[in-house]
């Protein structure tokens, strides 16, 4: 499992009840069904993910976070889980919106753009990066909303959705707590909030 998607786990309380948007092939919603006993639903875009998901046993249905999260009730889950996924989405600052109305707490991973390693080799090269945490060419990136973790901050702040904490990763770290938001913009490769509404 991915090191975000390990600590993701480790922040949910076992029993809960939990939605993973964008959850891929299904890696997270299993292991917490196994570990944590928490009851867990899927949505994920490609058919091949749902496929996947579902030979593991796993309530895993195909959808689209920016137009299928409304058909959800307020608080059906305890954690509403978008890890990854938010840069891919049309409408982040409505995704955010429901993720924090259809879940007690939502869970929020993104790769930051605001990292040094780009900056450095968008300064040097005048290109697109290619790092590990956006691996693909510009022309062919699902990635449609880049941002930075200040951008992300000043977001949250705009609609009134609190973070409850942040963390940052880096190829040294497997997850950081942010104690400043300016150097963990500067240092982390990618972000790790977790979110409340006000």
């Amino acid at each position: 499992m991915r090191v975000d998607l390990q600590v993701i786990a480790d922040m949910i309380e076992p029993r809960s009840r939990v939605l993973d948007i964008g959850c891929g092939d299904g890696a997270l919603l299993d292991y917490l069904g196994q570990f944590k006993q928490v009851d867990g639903r899927g949505i994920e875009l490609s058919q091949a993910g749902v496929n996947a998901g579902v030979a593991h046993g796993l309530s895993v249905i195909q959808g689209d976070a920016d137009t299928d999260l409304k058909d959800y009730p307020s608080d059906a889950f305890d954690y509403a889980i978008l890890s990854q996924t938010l840069q891919a989405t049309r409408d982040p600052r409505q995704v955010l919106q429901e993720l924090v109305r259809i879940g007690r707490r939502a869970i929020v991973s993104f790769p930051n753009f605001g990292c040094w390693k780009v900056r450095v080799h968008l300064f040097r090269f005048g290109r697109m990066p290619v790092t590990a945490a956006l691996p693909e060419k510009w022309y062919n990136t699902p990635n449609i909303h880049l941002c930075t973790i200040l951008d992300f901050v000043e977001l949250c702040d705009a609609i009134g959705i609190r973070i409850e904490r942040g963390m940052v990763f880096t190829k040294a770290s497997a997850g950081r707590p942010i104690r400043s938001k300016r150097i963990a913009n500067l240092v982390g490769e990618q972000g790790l909030f977790v979110l409340q509404r006000r």
